[in-house]
């Protein structure tokens, strides 16, 4: 006999009870098994669709979407996170900065050995004696509004002197004739970049995917406030957000340094205290969807396909450097194979890339 079903009957337990109590003993054992077999597949769908470093179903509403749609389905995803105060971000650098030291992990200089608590924000007369808090987009630009100004993605922790030689300039590329940190480790003056000619601050090599990645989120994140922004970075619109010289470096920046380790773990401690994702760091290349070579190609949350990343040049392949994080030099011309063999635990920069070396 036909059987129909009430609409708030809810697979599994509920239509087993149900279904159980409407057809005859004959038939009973063949509908369950079948309509225990069609739950599972739909529950293992649910289940198991999964996006990546944990994030589950957090960017579902992205999926099927690209280019400047793919941008605002992840502003969308992304906006509603919790405002942490100005002051605790100095807490939570704690949680997201902090180096396997136990120092504070500084991406201005690699000379500071900064312990929490007791070096941050204070004065300073040169690089080294305090951290605090940098706005990688400065505040001036969205005029200090919240939540911008202590949104935890990219007002990170810095060497105080640096971070004031640093200014509200654009990042950038440059010779650093006006300014250089500690070895050469970042650098002010006139752009070298194709499109502008202002003064501009270059972060190392190390972190200009970093910073890269922090930019698209910011562009994303606030896409429906970027329109009042001001510096010479933004184009005040939704999309595509960046003038056309920053979109470009920021691109290459971002394929020259790909994410790190660092970079994951930086964006589980910020979903622990702000409660949203850096996207760009939880899909490698995910840029490329938005304002790049795959912008007309559907983004994929839990299947999702990685543009290619390029590898920065060496002069040889085989022998290398190892520096700890801080820039001394641990390790000389050694073969690449064998350049963390016996190392102690820690980060560790080689070939201009971040490697972490565990116990």
């Amino acid at each position: 006999m036909p059987i129909q079903l009430e609409d708030n009957i809810k697979c599994p337990k509920l239509f087993f009870i149900y279904i159980t109590s409407k057809v005859n003993n004959m038939y009973k054992r063949i509908i369950i098994r079948a309509t225990f077999t069609l739950c599972m597949a739909l529950f293992a769908n649910e289940s198991f669709a999964q996006g990546p470093n944990n994030s589950g179903t957090y960017y579902q509403k992205a999926d099927g979407q690209k280019g400047s749609s793919l941008k605002t389905a992840l502003a969308d995803i992304i906006s509603n996170h919790t405002t942490i105060s100005y002051d605790g971000l100095l807490d939570a650098y704690k949680t997201t900065d902090k180096r396997s030291d136990g120092k504070v992990w500084d991406m201005y200089s690699n000379t500071t050995n900064f312990t929490f608590d007791k070096d941050k924000a204070g004065n300073y007369k040169k690089e080294g004696d305090v951290y605090n808090r940098e706005h990688s987009v400065p505040q001036s630009w969205f005029s200090k509004a919240s939540p911008m100004k202590s949104d935890l993605v990219h007002v990170v922790p810095t060497d105080g002197y640096v971070n004031n030689r640093r200014g509200n300039y654009p990042f950038g590329e440059t010779n650093g004739e006006k300014y250089q940190s500690n070895n050469g480790f970042s650098k002010l003056g006139a752009s070298t970049i194709s499109g502008y000619s202002g003064i501009v601050f270059e972060p190392n090599d190390i972190y200009k995917g970093d910073f890269a990645r922090i930019y698209f989120y910011m562009a994303t994140c606030y896409e429906n406030k970027i329109s009042g922004w001001s510096g010479d970075m933004f184009n005040k619109t939704k999309y595509p957000a960046f003038k056309t010289w920053a979109l470009e470096m920021l691109l290459k920046w971002s394929k020259e340094d790909p994410v790190s380790q660092k970079e994951i773990d930086r964006n589980k401690g910020v979903y622990q205290l702000q409660k949203n994702r850096n996207p760009f760091v939880d899909y490698p290349g995910l840029e490329e969807y938005i304002w790049g070579s795959k912008k007309d190609v559907a983004f994929s949350y839990d299947q999702y396909d990685a543009p290619t990343l390029i590898e920065l040049p060496v002069q040889d392949i085989n022998i290398t450097d190892v520096y700890t994080i801080t820039g001394i030099k641990v390790r000389s011309k050694v073969d690449k194979s064998h350049a963390t063999e016996n190392l102690k635990p820690g980060i560790y920069i080689i070939n201009r890339k971040k490697v972490i070396v565990n116990p």
